[in-house]
């Protein structure tokens, strides 16, 4: 052992507090030893003596031994900090324990080696490598299953760390080679060890593996049809392993490879099925292999359609008959909420010419100009169980076979539904509901022609007495609410509708918490699609989200904030109205005054409230006062918390989410009431908006984004208010603005470029303050412009706000336009008309008119973005006018060449619209 010896006083007292731990009732008794054992990790050797109590003191209590274990497991990070001899003593003593013959201490010992020797990493712990592997060979089977434990968790947890030289050698070069011997070990846990070992190192590329690949993949079918339900759970996993990062290796063998993945997902063990299942969600989303599956649709699509059904394990799991509307939640029941504040985007159109579609995923979402083509599974985790099974992965199979290959799948499934659909088994029908929820998207032109009986269908079945009938059932709808809410005829709101719409009500109300749930998510969906198709039906939704506050248990309380937000954005100003004012505000004010500054529930509400005072503009003012002191007192006492947590980091970093929602809480005010926020901005204390400069400077980028938000609020709806902050705001915004942020950075950036923008049209044209900013911004947003890697939106925003302060001063911004013309048109000519967009385009068109020269090498980009306007304002109609006309009589040959070039859709619409 190393040179560190225990103090004797030292060692009793830790030993001591690991008994106390172990043998206390009391909370109170319990918090005060886990807070000594807390203190203890302050001593530089702590790790040592708990090594010490682990492996040299064979007289002590297991219990107290193995405890010792699991600390060292749960501070394992300590040893980073450690002393060269407390390192080498802690190292050794978990090798000890881990060869102790109690199994209590052993598996104590294996969690601290595994913790351990990922954070210190094997090339700087290779003995213990060795002796693990070395224990592969022993005799002793208990020992060797051990081992294999150790080695398959750090397989799983840190494969590229065991993928190293250490001392001249590789030792994945004998390690692998003697798993896949050990595969055909007469013990079936070995064998399952063996595999799942290989398995974790397919994604890293590991080469060590792939020089026998060969050999695995003999291995693999060799062990298909162990007797063992693991070792098969892990062959169907390396084989979709294998398809996802080597699928050239499986196509010889694809027809065998397929049969046998189709008949273990019908495997009587669920582990089995539901790592076979995962072979078809990985088969379905590379593009690349559809023309592989597209032949196996009519065997893959029904088998996954039978694997949807509840298992029995689910329904005791879920206890989904219950009437549980007033029992009161459990605190588990209770997701954490990530709220990330506000981001400012714009929306695009979706046809045109010259327009490359935005791709779109599995549950219609814009995906980003990535590998990633279909989004996470996420859309069907809540809507079935809290873990991912057998039923969710069929169901996210499906609806990825959907977008794939859309009407084929549903010919496919399309009498094997309707026998779902219509059966007398309410599992049966219930599991042909959820198949046509996850089908939406991808077979919606398909499906189409079948919803004027569908619809009916869903919303009678909202009467079926099976809670979980009645919730998948909403959760469909919700699927389909775009068609339902499509304006077509007075007939097709009758008839699908108002009774989509009054089913879904009445499910908010029902007498089940899933189905409230399922019943309230899908009518946010439902509001999302139908806008202001809402407003005349405003009373009766009103009175229904009222009367489920005194209804609702806690978790669908904040959901039912969310739909209530969502309402808001979508009816706008129809929530004006007195009368809906009076029905909406009370029961939210009494939840208001309920909750504490510090309660985690005050965060949805705010976030909610957000909403209510954009759409209640002027008739929120009777609110304002008390909700916007509120407001400043959270934002101040935040930052007053987060600077102690700066000043003494032992403290636990203060929650960000109540600064951020008071921020965007202020910026929904601001929208809503403009400068009847005059009078409380004024007698704010402190002054908000010298808190407001403070959030700017924040390091957390969620509340810096909710702050540049609310500057761009302040500009656009009190400017005289902001402008003698302007300075101070000013210096922070310039210094936000970052051509390539990093990921967490990119909202906070892309408020920070919208909202220079907004200042800017406030100051006015060739204001002499605003001059002194021009340099500094337009120097930072033009990289950002031409970076080829900064997303969409940070383009987007960039590009508007140079063309916003190109219209205040266009002598500075005008001669520069030769750099950023071409990526200027591109990043806009896809975003829909609107304020903002023309507000950019007039600024352009200013320069264009100082620098003519400046756009020539990018007019066909520039007539392109013109042609994209549906209907451009009068003022911007005529710059177009001016400019065009411009360029033809100055050089009308050139001209007429250099029109030639385009496109004939764009030399159409130019020769309409402008004569040129």
């Amino acid at each position: 052992m190393s040179s560190w010896a225990p103090q004797q006083e030292g060692l009793r007292e830790v030993i001591e507090t690991i008994r106390e731990n172990d043998a206390i009732q009391s909370q109170t008794a319990q918090r005060e030893t886990t807070l000594k054992l807390s203190n203890f990790t302050r001593i530089p050797d702590y790790l040592a003596y708990l090594g010490y109590i682990l492996s040299a003191l064979p007289h002590e209590e297991e219990r107290v031994s193995s405890a010792a274990g699991y600390l060292i497991k749960n501070n394992a990070r300590l040893i980073l900090r450690a002393s060269p001899d407390v390192v080498e003593y802690v190292k050794k003593a978990v090798l000890i324990g881990f060869t102790n013959p109690a199994p209590l201490v052993r598996n104590a010992a294996s969690g601290a080696i595994i913790n351990l020797l990922g954070i210190l990493e094997p090339k700087n712990w290779p003995e213990c490598l060795q002796q693990l592997v070395a224990m592969l060979d022993l005799t002793n089977q208990e020992q060797q299953e051990a081992a294999f434990n150790v080695l398959e968790k750090a397989c799983e947890d840190y494969p590229r760390k065991l993928d190293v030289e250490i001392n001249g050698t590789w030792p994945l070069n004998f390690m692998i080679p003697q798993f896949l011997v050990l595969s055909e070990h007469p013990s079936p846990r070995m064998r399952a060890h063996a595999l799942a070992c290989l398995s974790y190192f397919i994604p890293i590329g590991c080469q060590s593996l792939f020089t026998h690949l060969d050999t695995f993949i003999a291995c693999l079918f060799k062990r298909a049809s162990d007797e063992d339900p693991a070792v098969r759970r892990h062959v169907c996993q390396a084989l979709v392993l294998l398809l996802a990062s080597r699928p050239e290796k499986l196509m010889p063998e694809l027809p065998n490879v397929s049969e046998y993945m189709l008949y273990s997902t019908k495997d009587k063990n669920e582990n089995v099925a539901l790592e076979a299942c995962e072979f078809w969600l990985t088969f379905a989303e590379d593009p690349d292999l559809a023309p592989f599956l597209h032949p196996l649709l009519s065997k893959v699509a029904p088998v996954l359609l039978d694997c949807m059904v509840y298992g029995e394990d689910d329904l005791l799991w879920l206890e989904g008959d219950a009437e549980d509307a007033a029992v009161p939640d459990k605190d588990t029941d209770i997701k954490p909420r990530h709220y990330g504040g506000k981001a400012h985007g714009f929306e695009h159109e979706s046809n045109g010419d010259e327009l490359s579609k935005p791709r779109v995923g599995a549950y219609g979402e814009e995906l980003e100009d990535d590998d990633d083509e279909f989004d996470d599974d996420d859309d069907f985790a809540d809507e079935m169980s809290t873990e991912w099974n057998l039923r969710k992965c069929a169901a996210a199979a499906l609806d990825v076979l959907a977008v794939r290959f859309g009407v084929d799948l549903l010919n496919v499934l399309l009498e094997p539904l309707k026998l779902k659909l219509w059966n007398e088994d309410w599992l049966q029908r219930e599991s042909g509901i959820l198949a046509l929820g996850a089908m939406a998207e991808g077979c919606i032109d398909a499906v189409e022609p079948h919803l004027p009986t569908l619809i009916p269908y869903l919303v009678n079945m909202l009467n079926d007495p099976k809670p979980l009938v009645r919730s998948i059932t909403c959760w469909t709808l919700g699927r389909y609410a775009s068609w339902c809410t499509q304006p077509f005829s007075d007939e097709h709101k009758n008839s699908f509708f108002v009774p989509t719409l009054e089913g879904l009500l009445r499910m908010i109300l029902d007498n089940n918490k899933r189905v409230q749930e399922a019943g309230c998510s899908a009518f946010a969906t439902l509001e999302e699609d139908a806008g202001l198709e809402l407003a005349p039906y405003l009373e009766p939704v009103l009175r229904n989200l009222v009367f489920a506050f005194e209804k609702y248990q806690h978790k669908n309380m904040l959901i039912l904030y969310d739909a209530i937000g969502t309402l808001a954005d979508a009816v706008g100003p129809a929530l004006q109205n007195p009368h809906y004012v009076d029905i909406l505000m009370p029961p939210l004010l009494k939840r208001w005054s309920k909750l504490k500054d510090d309660d985690e529930d005050l965060v949805p509400l705010l976030e909610c409230l957000a909403s209510v005072t954009i759409a209640m503009g002027s008739a929120f003012v009777p609110y304002a006062g008390p909700v916007f002191e509120r407001c400043t007192n959270i934002v101040h006492g935040s930052l007053l918390q987060y600077q102690a947590y700066q000043q003494n980091p032992e403290m636990d970093e203060p929650d960000r989410s109540f600064l951020v929602v008071a921020l965007d809480l202020l910026s929904g005010l601001t929208q809503g009431l403009g400068l009847n926020l005059q009078a409380s901005i004024n007698r704010s204390h402190p002054n908000i908006l010298s808190l407001l400069v403070i959030c700017l400077k924040h390091p957390q980028a969620p509340v810096r984004q909710s702050a540049y938000a609310l500057v761009g609020d302040l500009a656009m709806n009190c400017f005289d208010l902001l402008r003698p902050y302007a300075p101070a705001i000013m210096n922070e915004l310039i210094e936000q603005l970052d051509p390539e942020p990093k990921v967490e950075f990119i909202s906070a950036c892309n408020n920070a470029a919208w909202s220079v923008g907004e200042v800017a049209l406030r100051y006015g044209r060739d204001d002499a303050e605003f001059r002194q900013w021009v340099q500094p911004l337009i120097s930072r947003l033009i990289p950002i412009l031409l970076h080829p890697k900064a997303p969409r939106s940070l383009h987007e925003n960039a590009a508007v706000s140079i063309g916003r302060i190109g219209l205040m001063h266009p002598a500075m911004v005008a001669p520069l336009l030769p750099e950023f013309a071409q990526a200027w048109c591109q990043a806009l000519y896809e975003i829909r008309d609107n304020d903002e967009k023309d507000s950019a385009f007039r600024g352009f068109c200013t320069l264009v008119q100082v620098n003519p020269a400046g756009i020539m090498k990018s007019l066909l980009w520039f007539c392109n973005a013109i042609v994209r306007w549906n209907r451009p304002s009068n003022d911007l109609n005529t710059m177009f006018q001016q400019i065009l006309a411009g360029f033809k009589q100055h050089d009308p040959a050139g001209w007429a060449q250099q029109i030639a070039g385009f496109p004939p859709a764009i030399q159409e619409r130019l020769a309409q619209r402008y004569g040129v």
